[in-house]
């Protein structure tokens, strides 16, 4: 009797062997990694002190011109995430320096990209052809493919912080990038101009959209808090995130960037928060305030103190509370918009 090809003997590692001459690979072997009852990043809650990494930022300028780096940037790399070069398992993060009187010359990138003004003063970075010019706590814009550079005209060092979508463009690859033929970019309109063209509930007759963003390119700090500031006087207090609003695209009424969310938050002193989680991975910086952050429960929770310009990460999946000793105003970056277009998105409060 005929011996049927799949009853035949053989060892566990001959077997491999044979699969692997296939470019085959057993899903048994990895279907729990795949298939998890709850998700499990890779990265894990990591704080990166303002205090302790500033001056490496500052010394970046004596390491590398602008010129020679492109982009003079310290990439934030999450300790989970060892050699990936990411803040989380979606989202990059690094931190820019500019010096007075540089440039950084006008490039562009399918990468979809903010910035969060950290210090400096008379700086700007130019988004097609528009110069915003960047205050602290200013959010600014990148749209995908859009031509951008940046300037100093002040006396100090310009630092924030950038935060990118490139670990979802690689994995579409997708990515495309390229130099202006010229140094620098031609002024296309007026400083503010975007803000003011499409932020007061107006468009142009004829307005068609021709970016994959927010038309508005400045969302600055001030008019974000003054509506922070007016819930709070109304009372408007959710227990779970104390008071927390998202920037959007004005167009649209979604995010301001579509694969990356940004909220800011006002956390009163002597408030602590409930704990939330969400399948969303976010990247939090203090704007204002001191107090302490938890991330995790029991045994594996993660706890730290934070202060002005601190940034931290908070994987996928885990609770989150923050207890303010200072009134804090906290900015927030997280994949939760395409989580949402996906139809995966999840939050747990309490």
């Amino acid at each position: 009797m005929r011996e049927h090809a799949g009853s035949r003997s053989h060892t566990d590692d001959e077997y491999a062997q044979r699969v692997a001459a296939a470019n085959l690979v057993p899903l048994w072997t990895f279907f729990g990694e795949w298939f998890p009852a709850e998700p499990r990043a890779s990265a894990v809650p990591h704080r990166w002190r303002y205090a302790d990494i500033r001056a490496v930022v500052l010394d970046a300028a004596t390491a590398v011109s602008t010129a020679d780096a492109e982009r003079r940037v310290l990439v934030l790399e999450n300790p989970g995430l060892a050699g990936r070069r990411l803040a989380t398992d979606s989202l990059y993060a690094g931190l820019q320096l500019i010096m007075p009187g540089e440039f950084a010359r006008a490039h562009r990138h399918t990468a979809a990209a903010l910035r969060l003004i950290l210090e400096g003063k008379n700086t700007y970075t130019a988004v097609a052809g528009e110069r915003c010019y960047m205050h602290r706590g200013d959010f600014i814009v990148t749209p995908p493919w859009s031509w951008h550079e940046h300037r100093n005209e002040g006396n100090e060092p310009a630092i924030w912080l950038d935060v990118l979508d490139v670990p979802l463009i690689r994995f579409l690859g997708a990515g495309f990038s390229e130099h202006y033929t010229e140094i620098e970019h031609p002024v296309a309109a007026p400083a503010g101009d975007s803000r003011l063209r499409y932020g007061h509930g107006l468009v142009p007759v004829g307005f068609e959209r021709d970016r994959g963003a927010s038309p508005v390119f400045a969302y600055p700090f001030d008019y974000a808090f003054e509506a922070l500031d007016h819930l709070r006087a109304n009372g408007d207090w959710d227990t779970h995130h104390g008071i927390k609003m998202q920037y959007i695209d004005p167009t649209t009424g979604g995010p301001a960037i579509p694969t990356i969310s940004t909220f800011l938050q006002l956390v009163p002193a002597g408030l602590t928060t409930a704990p939330y989680r969400s399948t969303a991975s976010t990247i939090v910086t203090a704007v204002r305030g001191r107090g302490r952050v938890t991330i995790g429960r029991g045994a594996d929770a993660t706890s730290f103190d934070y202060e002005r310009n601190d940034v931290w990460a908070v994987p996928s999946w885990q609770h989150v509370s923050v207890a303010a000793d200072d009134e804090s105003v906290l900015f927030a970056a997280s994949d939760e918009a395409v989580h949402r277009k996906l139809g995966v998105w999840r939050e747990e409060r309490g």
